[in-house]
């Protein structure tokens, strides 16, 4: 049992050696790991259960290992997220500055929520939505061959609409043939036509036509029923090509998760009651993935804060005296640096001073000494004249 309390205080992210000295915060912080600990459960649940119909091409045993990966997964970094959400959200700040810090979070329980609802949905609702998708399935199959039929309706239409032009063409020559030979027996017993009995000139003709008419059917009979037979055959096989084609086209399984989904929503369209228990499931699983959060934020202060407080408070306090004493050793440091770079630049300017005035002296002694020596050159040239002029 020890272990387990310490496993749920593990879960809520809580300093254990802090929650050692406050026994009354213990149930408190089980309760809140426990709760942080479900909802990663049931999102790994779900993640997997979702995961198994993804991957249902897969081999059976491939398709529950990948699951069963996958589901941890996801559970774990629902886990993960909710622990530090718990852990970070420190109590004393304000419900709303803590309500704040919790706003991504419960952003994103919304999202989670409508996620991982829906392939818990998907197995509450499977007996409607495995009707639905044998719907779907024979439309989907009638979709199929009517698109495959299309393909052939102009051909099979002109090929009917010949057999039944030479057909007509049959029929009426036949009726011809017919009102002629009746028209010549009624003029041979006197009961049409000119109503004389043995009238053999005019019965003479009629029978001509009649006979005429036969021929003329016989000819046409000649012609068109090897035509309608050839176009019938020509129908009939491509009747049996479609026929052909429809089944070799390939039936695969309908039970993806696309497959599934789509069948739920029609399902919820075509029922109120469904939707609305679609609606509630997706909101209790919102609650549930709120939970963490919402308990961390109703929770009342507690000694455990206090003492939490007072640790990072102390903490905070030596940091900036460390942070104060290494500016002031640096502050020093600069000062001696600068005092010294003065002195040392000081005695660099003195330098140039000396210099510059031995230079200038210099200068002037050789400006003096040109001088001079240009006075003696002068001075030789001038004597040097006079001597030539005595």
């Amino acid at each position: 049992m020890e272990k387990l309390k310490k496993f749920f205080w593990f879960c809520s992210g809580v300093n254990q050696e802090i929650l050692q000295k406050t026994p009354t915060e213990h149930s408190k912080y089980v309760g809140m790991g426990a709760t942080v600990f479900f909802t990663g459960l049931f999102a790994a649940i779900s993640g997997g259960y979702a995961l198994f119909f993804i991957f249902n091409d897969m081999p059976l045993y491939g398709r529950i290992l990948a699951a069963m990966i996958f589901g941890c997964i996801w559970g774990a970094m629902i886990f993960n997220l909710d622990r530090y959400i718990v852990s970070s959200m420190k109590k004393g700040g304000g419900f709303w500055k803590e309500f704040k810090i919790a706003t991504p979070r419960i952003l994103l329980a919304a999202i989670i929520a409508f996620v991982i609802s829906k392939p818990l949905e998907l197995q509450i609702f499977h007996t409607s939505i495995e009707y639905e998708l044998e719907v779907m399935k024979q439309n989907d199959i009638k979709l199929q061959e009517a698109t495959l039929t299309s393909r052939y309706t102009t051909e099979m239409s002109t090929l009917a609409s010949q057999i039944k032009t030479l057909k007509a063409e049959l029929a009426q020559a036949t009726t011809k043939r017919d009102q002629l030979d009746e028209i010549a027996r009624v003029e041979a017993d006197g009961s049409g036509g000119s109503n004389k009995r043995g009238a053999a000139t005019i019965y003479k003709l009629k029978k001509a036509d009649a006979e005429k008419a036969q021929k003329e059917l016989n000819d046409l009979t000649v012609i068109n029923l090897p035509l309608i037979q050839a176009k019938q055959t020509e129908l009939d096989k491509t009747a049996t090509t479609i026929e052909g084609l429809k089944s070799s086209i390939v039936r695969g399984a309908y039970d993806g998760f696309d497959k599934r989904l789509h069948a739920l929503g029609n399902v919820s369209k075509n029922s109120a009651t469904i939707s609305m228990a679609s609606i509630f499931i997706m909101l209790l699983f919102l609650a549930i993935e709120l939970s963490p959060v919402l308990v961390k934020l109703l929770s009342s202060r507690g000694p455990y804060d206090d003492i939490l407080e007072n640790d990072e408070h102390i903490f905070e306090v030596t940091r900036v005296e460390q942070m104060t004493l290494r500016s002031q050793a640096s502050f020093e440091k600069l000062e001696l640096a600068k005092q010294t770079g003065n002195y040392i630049l000081e005695q660099e300017i003195e330098k140039k001073k000396n210099y510059t005035r031995r230079f200038k002296d210099a200068e002037a002694e050789i400006s003096q000494e040109m001088i001079n020596k240009w006075k003696r050159e002068e001075l030789d040239r001038v004597h040097s004249g006079r001597l030539s002029g005595i």
